[in-house]
Parts: C-alpha cells; structure tokens; sequence
C-alpha cells in the first residue's frame, strides 16, 4: 500500500460521500468530523462532492459544521456538473448535458426498455417506475416523479441523466454509448446499477481544478478521497489522489495513495490525521 512518507502540504481537500465519507449506513463518525473540522480551522478548504444533487448533500454539510467558515463555503454536486457557493447562495459553476445527446440516450434506453432519470433540487423524474430509482430516493432523501413526456421533459436542460437497472443491463448500456457518444458525454458508473451520462470534458475533477484556479490555489497542494468509478476524474487530477481501500480496484490503481483503513474504520479520518494535520 502506498502511503506518504511526510505531512503533505494542502490547501483543499475534496471528499466523495457515499463509501468514502460517509459509512455504510450514511454516517460520519465523530472521529472523521473532527478530522475534517480541524483542517478547516487550519484554512484547508473542504470540499464535499458528490454525485447527489445539493439538497441531497447539505444534511452532512450541517453534520461537519464547517460552512460557517470560509473554507467551507463550497460543494461540488451532480458528479462535478454543478459547484455552489454556500455562503453566496449561487450556482457558481454549471455544465449540461446537450438537448441531442439527452434525447438520444432516451430513445436508445427507450428502445431497450431501461428507465432513465433526471434530477432538480428536490425530485428524481423518472420514465417509469422501478425499483433502483426507488433506492436512488431512498438513499437521497428526495422525492421521485414519474413522467408520461419524457422527451418533452428534456427539452429542459439537465446536468445528468442516469439510467438506472439491472447490472448487467448498465454495462451492456455503457458499451454501446461509450462509443456512439464518443467526445459528445462523460459516460461511467456511479454504482453499478446507476449508469451517467454527463457533458463532455465534465467531471468531480475538472469542477475542483476549476474551483481551485479561482481561489489561487496551485494543483500541487490540492487533495481528494474516494471510492468509485465516478471519483476516478477526482482522483488523478489531484496533486494527492486517495483512494478508499474499500473502493474499486479500478479506482485504487490510479491514485496516488490508498486509505489504510475503510469508510467503516475512519479511513479519511486515519489518512488526516498521519498525514496532513
């Protein structure tokens, strides 16, 4: 396992939610809030990003009790498409998904019988009802919507669509549209029943590195955590990618360094505490 052989040096610090931050059962544990609340006293920025829109990730932003601070004022949602600044209160950063490629995945899902689902601040809007974009409210806390016009409904604009099913029906999804969207979406798993489409050259990353350029700080002291295929874009433009242990090995094979211990044991918390407090 690689590890850092010296405190290192960082000014901001982005960290995945699910498996990362947060444990199995959606907590953080004291010890990881006082970790994390410790290098925001020192002025290291932190930075939770997430795949959940805000609404879904502003109840662990009140669990770390940090937005109160300057270093705490921003959040990264929807895997990257969506930045806000907390204590302004405002959108500071946002990608869509284009009408055509949105339209596109919706038919081609369509044609294979797969639901596809969008999101705003408070709802899931799904083509039909199913059993993953249940759990995707259950676990997000946000209400679900079934809509009859689909297609209409995307004459809007989205940051993502997901489509969510069977695993095996995800990975068959993602071969095709990987290469018949090729430079036109950003097209991974969140999980393996959660298929994205994102807009191009969008990502956890490029949001950071974006965020970062405007607050001054240079890419070598920036940091993340985290776990899934949808933190790999996190990871390797960081100067200091962490993968979970937990995470997949996928994700551990291009980070930097790799947690000691798991979401379950304090793993970020660990990681801190020996290497950056």
């Amino acid at each position: 396992m690689n590890l850092p052989d010296k405190k290192l040096s960082v000014k901001i610090i982005a960290c995945d939610l699910d498996d990362t931050l947060l444990t199995d059962e959606l907590s953080i544990s004291p010890r990881t809030v006082r970790a994390v609340q410790a290098a925001a006293a020192q002025g290291i920025y932190i930075v939770l990003a997430s795949g959940r829109v805000d609404h879904a990730i502003l109840p662990f932003v009140r669990v770390l009790d940090c937005a109160g601070l300057e270093a705490g004022r921003y959040i990264i949602a929807q895997n990257g498409a969506a930045l806000y600044d907390l204590h302004a209160r405002d959108l500071i950063y946002s990608r869509t998904v284009p009408t055509e490629v949105a339209r596109f995945v919706y038919r081609e899902a369509q044609a294979r019988a797969l639901p596809v689902q969008v999101y705003d601040a408070t709802t899931i809007y799904t083509s039909f009802d199913n059993p993953w974009s249940q759990k995707d409210a259950e676990l997000s806390k946000l209400q679900l919507t079934i809509v009859d016009n689909y297609e209409q409904l995307l004459s809007k604009s989205f940051p993502k669509i997901v489509i969510p099913a069977a695993v095996d029906s995800v990975r068959a999804f993602q071969l095709f549209l990987t290469d018949a969207l090729t430079g036109r979406a950003e097209i991974f798993t969140s999980k393996p029943y959660f298929l994205e489409i994102m807009p191009p050259e969008c990502g956890k990353g490029e949001s950071l590195l974006w965020l970062a350029q405007k607050l001054d700080i240079p890419r070598a002291q920036t940091m993340a955590f985290g776990d899934g295929m949808n933190d790999i874009s996190l990871l390797t433009q960081t100067a200091y990618g962490v993968a979970m242990c937990n995470g997949h090995a996928d994700v551990q094979a291009c980070a930097r360094y790799v947690t000691r211990f798991d979401n379950n044991h304090d793993g970020i918390a660990d990681f801190l505490e020996e290497f950056v407090l």
